[in-house]
């Protein structure tokens, strides 16, 4: 399904990929989940989510360098699925494990130096149910429930000209592990 065309593109493929469930199980233990901090006024918070990078290169973003830990199997298994779909190759992924609604991501874009320019981005999605939000720099704005096993693609000059966040749903009590596949500069 066709989000939008305007100023890159979205499209999304609702329950593309199937053993959801042993996929979420796999990632979460098999995984090298770390924990991060913000700074806010000078003091330090722990965020609720927990991330982890995997690829042929570090990752610099938020300030931070996330070190390049080597393909898991499982992480090459759907790395597999998801270019054949795109008919992109990725060079790394950036995973993020949500553990209920409380956790979330605020309005950003993935425009980082590290990442090959309109490169499209795959985000896949296992686990519960998460709203993900769209907002043009002219204030439209669009929505969508990003289901267990879909695959969204943000592709173009998406990243120019659009935000997105995970918005916080207090009503979200079970956990979602989202993958976000990338190409890296050089």
């Amino acid at each position: 399904m066709q989000l939008t065309d305007r100023n890159g593109s979205v499209i999304y493929f609702p329950q593309m990929l199937h053993l959801s469930q042993n996929y979420f199980n796999r990632l979460k233990t098999a995984c090298c989940w770390q924990t991060e901090e913000v700074q806010v006024f000078g003091k330090w918070h722990k965020l609720r989510r927990q991330t982890a990078w995997y690829g042929t290169a570090d990752y610099r973003y938020a300030g931070q360098i996330k070190t390049a830990q080597p393909w898991l199997p499982v992480l090459r298994e759907i790395k597999t699925q998801v270019e054949a779909l795109t008919q992109d190759s990725y060079s790394g992924v950036l995973l993020n494990y949500y553990p209920d609604g409380l956790a979330g991501m605020g309005w950003h874009a993935d425009n980082e130096r590290d990442l090959a320019t309109n490169a499209a981005i795959a985000s896949v999605s296992f686990g519960a149910t998460r709203r993900f939000d769209l907002r043009h720099q002219d204030g439209e704005t669009l929505s969508i429930n990003l289901e267990d096993g879909s695959i969204l693609i943000m592709a173009g000059e998406f990243q120019e000209y659009w935000k997105h966040q995970l918005p916080i749903q207090r009503k979200v009590k079970a956990p979602r592990i989202n993958l976000t596949f990338r190409v890296m500069m050089g």
